[in-house]
């Protein structure tokens, strides 16, 4: 079986601000600053990254390269100077647990979510995709919201990777992806550029090399050109992420229904922003 796009956009869709309580919710921010990690970017990038080790800044800035490097690099390496990345990984799945725990409606179907989404991780291809390689490593936990956080992650960095590679074909950086992303009016550049850390220079001289390639007028919108490469972009990221959705099948749609209304109580009640530096709407 194929995944269309659209289906596959929509099982993203449902499942992603369950991955993201663990850049918003409370506990996470303070289990975070009990293990040592100083301030928000060093918990969000040793966060993400400490399933593939302790690495180095050159290759964070490889796997998290829509940021500006100078953010990366004010967080790692020195946050494994505080926490080892195991600790990381085990203090992230206890603070998402306990925040799953809390701020979930009581569902009937939690565990069926689990055992879907876990299933899906099975339709994964992990060539090219580190960081979903690394997510895929972490120990299945016991509890049946630790799994459906970590198959949900799982997944969401399988799509995160793919999107890389569909920015690298179309011979764009990630901060004239997050440009590209703005000029077509789907995020504000303030939420773009304040995010990703990048300065109103590095930003200025993107559009400008952007502008001379033709693919943004001088009054920042898409030309044609432009939109029909920001268009490919997405087409490829969903055509990458089509694997686990395809390895579903019809399963997929159960997981979208079960999911949605879970993901869409977290951000009714206000545990993830919308709109937010994902670009993930309300489900």
């Amino acid at each position: 079986m194929t995944a269309s796009p659209a289906l596959t956009r929509s099982f993203w869709e449902a499942i992603e601000p369950v991955h993201a309580v663990a850049y918003f919710a409370p506990e996470v921010a303070e289990a975070d600053r009990d293990l040592g990690l100083r301030g928000f970017w060093m918990a969000y990038f040793a966060g993400r990254l400490a399933p593939a080790g302790a690495v180095t800044p050159k290759v964070a800035n490889a796997l998290c390269f829509v940021f500006a490097p100078a953010r990366v690099e004010r967080a790692i390496p020195d946050a494994w100077s505080y926490a080892t990345p195991d600790q990381v990984v085990r203090t992230r799945l206890d603070a998402v647990e306990r925040t799953l725990e809390r701020a979930l409606p009581p569902s009937p179907h939690l565990e069926r979510l689990a055992d879907l989404l876990e299933e899906a991780v099975e339709g994964c291809a992990f060539e090219g995709r580190a960081l979903a390689a690394a997510w895929s490593g972490v120990p299945r936990p016991a509890s049946t919201t630790g799994r459906v956080w970590l198959a949900a992650t799982i997944l969401r960095e399988h799509r995160g990777d793919g999107h890389t590679m569909a920015i690298a074909h179309a011979s764009l950086t990630g901060l004239e992806a997050g440009v590209t992303h703005v000029a077509a009016g789907a995020v504000t550049r303030e939420l773009v550029q304040v995010s990703r850390g990048w300065t109103d220079d590095e930003w200025e001289q993107a559009r400008s090399s952007l502008t001379a390639r033709g693919l943004l007028t001088p009054d920042f919108h898409l030309t044609s050109e432009g939109e029909a490469l920001r268009g490919e972009i997405e087409d490829v990221t969903d055509r990458l992420a089509a694997g686990p959705v395809a390895h579903l099948g019809p399963a997929a749609e159960e997981a979208i229904e079960i999911a949605r209304p879970l993901s869409r109580h977290l951000v009714d009640a206000g545990l993830i922003p919308v709109p937010n530096p994902m670009g993930a709407p309300r489900p």
